[in-house]
């Protein structure tokens, strides 16, 4: 008889499989920290070539190993506007606004904003603008027919002031003027110990104070088809509130659609 050769088919097919199974590994490449909503674009890459790039698809942009910072594209009419004004000059308060008016390109009544620097965070002051801005408010002192109609689910009236002897009546309602921000409190000085003061109150009091963690202030001042003399009263009187240059650092005035123009503090 012949000699047998005895081929042992499981022991190479197990070999080939570790083989193929060592290969796919190699192109497998671990990226820790992907956020959310982002997937491997490419995997395959030797250790000395880059990084892969990873794809945000909550954003539809490539990134490599640092994120690309989005620039913000403005439009042709802010970019033909902002290149008429000095950027670089600090402006008297009516000139300035007398600039953002002209600047305004919207087609409806913007609103006129001011923005200010501080010099620390957690500041934060009541003033009373001397002109209101935007349409006249209709204020409501809070009594037992004001309550009559909170039961009816019945709102006509945009500012709720009250005294601390209603609150407990009020309270009931809060989930209906919570929301709306109608709940009197004293924070934007709705809430008046003294009876004798609610017929004196004025819905051009604006309560201002700074984010809160950056020393910035954010206000509405008026609109851009109110008179300009108005609108210098109001950013006037709020800066002399806040202190003037002593804790302004910074003061912006823009409307809606403009760029902003430096106020001389």
């Amino acid at each position: 008889m012949g000699k047998t050769k005895t081929k042992f088919v499981g022991e190479n097919e197990n070999k080939e499989k570790h083989k193929k199974a060592q290969k796919d590994d190699a192109k497998k490449i671990h990226l820790s920290g992907l956020k959310g909503g982002q997937r491997v674009k490419m995997v395959e890459a030797a250790p000395s070539e880059e990084s892969p790039i990873v794809e945000d698809e909550t954003k539809g942009t490539a990134t490599g190993n640092k994120s690309k910072k989005v620039e913000h594209i403005r439009g042709k009419k802010y970019v033909e506007v902002k290149s008429k004004l000095d950027h670089e000059k600090f402006h008297k308060i009516s000139d300035a606004v007398a600039l953002v008016k002209k600047a305004s390109y919207s087609k409806f009544d913007g609103t006129m904003e001011l923005h200010l620097v501080v010099k620390k965070v957690g500041v934060s002051v009541q003033v009373n603008l001397p002109h209101q801005a935007g349409r006249v408010k209709k204020i409501e002192i809070a009594d037992d027919d004001t309550v009559a109609k909170l039961k009816e689910g019945k709102i006509d009236f945009d500012v709720l002031v009250a005294t601390p002897d209603m609150m407990p009546k009020l309270v009931p309602f809060a989930k209906l003027l919570g929301p709306k921000g109608l709940m009197p409190n004293p924070k934007n000085g709705t809430l008046v110990n003294d009876p004798k003061k609610l017929k004196s109150f004025s819905a051009a009091t604006v309560t201002l104070k700074t984010e809160r963690e950056a020393p910035l202030i954010h206000t509405v001042v008026g609109k851009v088809s109110q008179k300009d003399e108005e609108i210098a009263e109001n950013i006037d009187t709020v800066l002399k509130a806040l202190g003037g240059d002593k804790q302004v650092s910074r003061a912006f005035v823009k409307a809606t659609m403009s760029p902003a123009v430096k106020i001389k503090v």
